[in-house]
């Protein structure tokens, strides 16, 4: 049995102590920054990774070699473990037992299945926070913290710090040359956790003294005399908990996300001084556009970039969820990332979200990521857990434990991919469309939503907000076959896109604005909705006309706006949307300037203003949406741009339920994947060079016929 004790030293007292001196001194938390991480050590992958998340921790009983020998079956190749029990790692201040996680590498090992190790930062034990109750994250507004839910920590804190160093030192030391574990999963799902401790609030106080430089900057940024509330020493800076700025608001939202990226960083670095070189580092996102986490940063510091994703099935299985999620993963980098959890059997924290996958789903689900760019996928997890919060988030296995219907799909897929995953492996996608996603203005939005749901005097959750706009106009072009890429306020250049599609962009510098429609100026193509241009990098709204500098490059401005109790038609339905021809929520009073009018409000008043409107700048043109459209009539909308910029073609002549995606493989071979995601027969044409279905042997040559739920994977001759 491997048991150590290490680092045996009396920290209880001078942790504290430290606490206090790091807050008094002001003194960077971290340590480490954001690094662009070098992978060139890390060698290629030969075939897609197949497997499952794997904890024997959990089993009711001992079965470790039951369990080795269904995968192998089954042909999983890669398991990820280790990332959810510190508490076992280090049973007691540091006591370190490894023999428990040694005999399960060992059987993987032997077995042929390759290891992910996580390290377990991510739920600390009850003896850590015995001892220092400190750490817990204390949530804005004074609220007491408690023991008991996972990622419920303060990551800046120096005694967290500590202990979370001790742990991944350790771990990596001792399994870094173990040929079995080929990567590293740095803690799982981060995110900030809410944290307003009295350290978290002094980085900020320092943040902003080096970002603004005074305090009499920052009051004019953040238009403080509004109440009265000027801070003239940085001492009285109020904490977070009240605050009313929106500047304030959003800068706390940044400073979130840094500490994040800090952390990350720092556990990346860590991991890296004590790693076998060939072993990468990743961290998995817990979902897409996190509004606490900067995912672009994080990503410079990571090996390859990994995400969890979970969507519909049953009825609701139709690939959007994977496409949104993985396009924004494979844009981080513009490379290929990996799916370390996705849906095995059915999902949730209670029994009321059962939808286990119809036949053929959990196939097509695995075709699917690969198709946006995924080299691994895992399911979250090998076998369903007979107790506890998770309970009802089914495994591949459920709760008896033994082989069925889900184990059966998987196993067909493995067995198909050992043949022709090497076709499949670093998928290649270039993409003629992007979104500009911004996390500042889905933050500042939150703050200051267009809609409540409601009347003003019945409040609700939003019905629309900046989330959804983003996800119904992704989800328009994923309907239309369109691919997709992601840009950020930060991407220097557009020009590689035909198309860009910019909803909401309520918090923008004049520089990124000037980007955009210099972008059209020199022949793009600019699909853009209400609320864009309208604040500052601040959220500070212009004092100048709306749109700012886009006015040029738009061709209009306005200065009313109206939110819409009622859903309003557009004056003879100029996209053909029929019974759908509806927009709601937000209306904008375009005053055309040099833009044409496309559609106008049907309305005894709204009516003398349109509400979409196209300007020809330079070379390109640009669209502007000056209001919510319904879910068709946006679609209608995407089609008519794509048809001008010259981007539509027999993709979208596919039957209503197919999707195809695109890319060119290692072998420098066209793959065109499509599949049916409906329990229909389809058939249809097919338009590219002539090729073989790769799962089939089938030559393709004009038609392909999928049946339901089912996937041709052609590699052009």
């Amino acid at each position: 049995m491997v048991h150590r004790q290490v680092d045996q030293i009396p920290v209880r007292l001078w942790l504290s102590t430290l606490v206090v001196l790091v807050s008094l001194l002001g003194v960077g938390i971290g340590g480490a920054k954001a690094q662009t991480a070098d992978s060139s050590r890390i060698p290629p992958l030969q075939n897609v990774l197949y497997g499952a998340a794997y904890y024997h921790e959990y089993m009711p009983y001992e079965r470790l070699d039951r369990d080795v020998a269904l995968m192998q079956q089954a042909g999983l190749s890669v398991v990820r473990m280790g990332e959810s029990t510190w508490s076992l790692w280090e049973p007691a201040d540091g006591h370190f037992d490894y023999a428990w996680m040694d005999r399960v590498v060992a059987a993987m090992g032997k077995a042929g299945i390759k290891v992910i190790m996580g390290t377990p930062t991510y739920s600390i034990p009850t003896w850590l926070y015995r001892a220092h109750p400190e750490v817990l994250a204390q949530p804005l507004g004074g609220g007491k913290a408690f023991y008991g839910m996972r990622q419920n920590m303060d990551t800046d804190s120096p005694v967290y710090r500590f202990y979370a160093q001790r742990v991944i030192r350790n771990l990596v030391e001792h399994y870094r040359n173990n040929p079995a574990v080929i990567g590293w999963q740095i803690d799982n799902e981060t995110s900030a956790y809410g944290a307003s401790n009295h350290d978290v609030f002094v980085g900020f106080v320092n943040h902003l003294r080096e970002k603004f430089g005074t305090t009499g900057n920052l009051n004019k940024a953040w238009f403080l005399n509004y109440w009265g509330e000027d801070v003239n020493a940085w001492e009285d800076l109020p904490t977070r908990d009240s605050a009313q700025s929106t500047g304030y608001k959003l800068e706390w939202s940044r400073w979130e996300q840094m500490r994040v990226t800090d952390f990350l960083a720092w556990q990346a670095a860590l991991v890296r001084e004590y790693r076998r070189p060939d072993q990468f580092v990743t961290t998995d996102f817990g979902g897409a556009m996190r509004h606490d986490v900067n995912e672009e940063a994080i990503a410079a510091s990571l090996d390859v970039p990994a995400i969890n994703v979970y969507h519909g099935t049953q009825d609701h299985f139709d690939g959007a969820q994977q496409a949104l999620d993985e396009d924004f993963a494979r844009s981080l980098r513009g490379t290929n990332f990996l799916v370390a959890e996705t849906n095995a059997q059915s999902t949730d924290w209670t029994s009321s979200f059962q939808f286990p996958p119809y036949d053929g789903q959990l196939r097509a689900d695995v075709y699917t990521h690969l198709a946006n760019g995924a080299n691994l996928v895992e399911y979250w997890h090998w076998a369903s857990i007979a107790a506890n919060q998770e309970t009802y988030w089914k495994g591949v296995l459920s709760h008896d434990l033994e082989p069925n219907r889900a184990y059966a799909e998987v196993s067909r897929t493995a067995h198909e991919l050992q043949k022709i995953g090497p076709h499949l492996v670093d998928l290649k996608i270039s993409n003629p469309a992007a979104i500009l996603w911004s996390r500042d203005s889905l933050n500042a939005i939150e703050f200051m939503p267009f809609t409540s749901g409601g009347p003003q005097w019945s409040p609700a959750h939003p019905a629309a907000d900046y989330a959804t706009l983003v996800r119904q106009l992704h989800k328009a072009l994923y309907e239309l076959n369109v691919g997709v890429d992601f840009v950020f306020p930060e991407t220097p250049d557009f020009s590689r896109y035909k198309l860009l599609v910019v909803p909401a962009l309520y918090i923008a510098d004049d520089a990124l604005l000037r980007r955009i429609a210099d972008y059209v100026k020199n022949g793009g193509h600019v699909v853009m909705t209400f609320k864009s241009g309208f604040a500052n990098e601040n959220s500070a709204v212009r004092w100048v006309r709306a749109p700012g500098p886009l006015r040029e490059a738009a061709g209009f401005s306005y200065q009313e706006f109206s939110n819409l109790e009622q859903p309003l038609a557009l004056k003879a339905d100029p996209f053909h949307a029929g019974v759908d021809n509806k927009v709601s929520y937000w209306a904008e009073f375009l005053m055309p300037e040099h833009a044409q009018p496309r559609a106008w409000y049907d309305h005894p008043f709204f009516g003398r203003w349109p509400a979409i409107t196209e300007n020809h700048y330079g070379s390109g043109t640009l669209l502007y949406e000056g209001t919510y459209l319904s879910d068709t009539l946006q679609k209608h909308v995407l089609l008519d741009v794509l048809k001008e910029a010259t981007l539509a073609g027999p993709d979208q002549q596919l039957p209503a339920a197919v999707r195809v995606r695109h890319g060119v493989n290692r072998l420098g071979k066209r793959l065109h994947y499509y599949f049916n995601y409906s329990s229909e027969l389809k058939s249809f044409a097919y338009p590219y060079a002539v090729g073989k279905d790769l799962l089939s042997g089938r030559a393709i040559t004009q038609s392909i016929t999928l049946k339901p739920w089912d996937v041709a994977i052609v590699e052009e001759d």
